[in-house]
């Protein structure tokens, strides 16, 4: 509880001053406390950015030990209309594909009517039968073109078609309902629900088809849309709208060695980003002087990382281009790397991706030993500077309680001198007044 102070009632003295710079004193030991803590909080900081790079480096190596990492395949085809992809699944090879057809929707067309809000011209319940064994659905109308229209797109039907009213003259509209996907299997038919006779007099129909290309000289392959995902494995092929048949494309599939070489070149990126961040944060210069300046722990993260390059059975990674220079920095020669796989990339990725020996897979070693959310180097340091800053809160919190009693303390002993100097210079002021007042020796 804070006690009143008469700041120089009785000697003149600021003594509110005084008392500030009493607990100026008093708070040193905090202070040094708060600086400790601003310290520890600054490393934990640098602690946990190491962890988010080192657990990306484990991330980014992890996906280059997946199976067909190395197997980057550029698929290429010589007509426009006939696109085509692959995955990391293709294997190298070529074939030729001649289309047949393309997928189309199944669509209806029917006869002329006058305006879109005319009462009568439509039933007020249309039957929609898909022809896919779900069984027909009845909608509801209005008795308008535009009410069966608003029926047929109301999301809430789910009819999978779409339905729109073209003007073909004055006041004159013609229907037009087709599958909102390609296929065969999107045939369907509207009828009066009532006695199934057919809307406007009937329609125009153009069936719904699957598409269909053959391979080679034999191998007809079908889609229900254009797309034919895995016509071979990890081969995708797309068939532009309207392709002609008989268009014949030759697609070839070719090992890429520049996308591998890029993969690799990013995991090398990587890898010195973090030795530089490592080499800034733990720097001991006098007038540089790192974060993590001294830590041990770190320092030996950078030095497992570091030591991927050099196998432990003894041999060099330099025919493959992967070597270390003089600045502590790994450094990946792209020409010799691609020559290296372009010759035998099975070889190329068996010697990286080694369990003991490999550059690839002893980075994911170092990087998990580093990040293990219940081992590893960082995460055991995070976890001791969380609880120093802890304990430093408990203390500064401890010293904010006695700072406040020394405060209170310190106020009253000058609260009470203050108030003794005024009563004692209130007597001094009467007997000064009583001994004026006495009568002089010659009176």
């Amino acid at each position: 509880m804070a006690t009143a102070s008469i700041s120089g009632l009785g000697s003149g003295l600021d003594t509110a001053s005084i008392i500030e710079q009493f607990m100026q004193l008093e708070a040193a030991s905090q202070n040094r406390l708060r600086s400790r803590q601003t310290t520890e909080r600054s490393v934990l900081s640098a602690l946990q950015s190491l962890n988010t790079k080192v657990a990306a480096l484990a991330t980014r190596a992890g996906d280059l030990l997946k199976p067909g990492a190395f197997n980057a395949v550029t698929a290429t085809s010589s007509e426009t209309k006939v696109a085509v992809s692959a995955t990391t699944t293709a294997a190298p090879g070529s074939f030729s594909v001649r289309v047949d057809q393309t997928a189309v929707t199944h669509r209806i067309e029917l006869a002329t009517a006058t305006g879109t809000a005319t009462a009568g011209t439509v039933p007020t319940l249309v039957r929609l039968d898909r022809l896919d064994g779900t069984g027909p659905v009845d909608l509801t109308t209005d008795g308008t073109l535009g009410g069966l229209v608003t029926a047929i797109n109301d999301p809430a039907n789910a009819t999978g078609l779409r339905a729109t009213a073209v003007r073909v003259g004055t006041d004159q509209f013609r229907l037009v309902v087709e599958s909102a996907s390609t296929g065969a299997a999107g045939d369907f038919t509207l009828t009066n629900a009532a006695d199934g006779s057919a809307l406007l007099g009937g329609a125009t129909v153009r069936q719904g088809r699957d598409a269909q290309v053959t391979v080679g000289d034999s191998i007809v392959a079908t889609s229900s849309s254009n797309t034919f995902a895995d016509l071979v494995p990890g081969v995708t092929l797309t068939l532009a709208p309207g392709t002609a048949p008989g268009t014949t494309s030759e697609v070839v599939l070719a090992r890429d060695p520049a996308a591998t070489t890029s993969a690799v070149k990013g995991l090398v990126d990587a890898v010195n980003s973090l030795l530089a961040d490592i080499d800034t944060q733990t720097k001991t210069s006098s007038t540089a002087r790192g974060v993590l300046a001294g830590d041990a722990g770190v320092r030996s993260i950078r030095d497992s990382i570091l030591a991927s390059v050099f196998p432990t059975n003894g041999t060099s990674l330099a025919d493959l281009g992967i070597q270390t220079d003089r600045y502590g920095k790994v450094v990946l020669d792209e020409a010799a790397f691609k020559k290296a796989y372009a010759a035998d990339p099975t070889a190329v990725q068996g010697r990286l991706g080694a369990a003991d020996t490999g550059f690839v897979a002893r980075i994911k070693a170092a990087a998990d030993s580093a990040t293990n959310r219940e081992t590893g180097t960082l995460t055991t340091a995070i976890t001791g500077t969380n609880a120093a800053i802890e304990r430093l809160d408990d203390n500064i919190e401890a010293w904010d309680l006695r700072l406040e009693l020394r405060r209170t303390a310190l106020t009253r002993q000058f609260t009470a001198l203050e108030t003794a100097l005024s009563q004692m210079n209130s007597q001094s002021s009467w007997l000064a007044g009583q001994l004026s007042s006495l009568p002089t020796s010659g009176s």
